[in-house]
């Protein structure tokens, strides 16, 4: 028999992380490895830390994630809001604390900006020349 977990989809620019919720332990697995060797900065490890010490939850919950595009920041920001909405799912009480600022259960929507035509980037125009 499958052991209870609760689910969570995280998305951050074009990062996906899908995060299962087990009870107690307090690792957190990512693709396999432990979260210490995929994010070797701190300030990654405290962004997906961020939502389990809001709620009180440290150490009463394991996570294994799977990640999927982009790169370490986008999936710390990815993993941070699939734990949170987890969080949510498995005590619909902590929804509040979880919700003040920084709010951990919007999604943050600012992704790269298209580059357009006859522009060297989004917003870079070809250097102009008087002469």
């Amino acid at each position: 028999m499958a052991e209870q977990y609760y689910y969570g989809t995280g998305r951050r620019k074009t990062s996906v992380a899908r995060v299962r919720l087990y009870p107690g332990g307090g690792a957190i697995i990512v693709n396999g490895k432990p979260v210490e060797e995929v994010f070797d900065r701190d300030f990654h490890r405290d962004e997906i830390q961020m939502p389990l010490k809001r709620a009180g939850a440290e150490g009463r919950f394991s996570a294994q994630v799977k990640c999927v595009g982009g790169g370490v920041s986008g999936w710390a920001g990815a993993i941070r809001l699939g734990i949170a909405r987890a969080l949510v799912e498995a005590d619909p009480a902590l929804k509040g604390p979880l919700r003040r600022a920084p709010s951990l259960l919007t999604r943050d929507a600012r992704v790269k900006e298209r580059k357009k035509p006859g522009l060297k980037r989004a917003r870079k125009a070809p250097q102009y020349t008087k002469r």
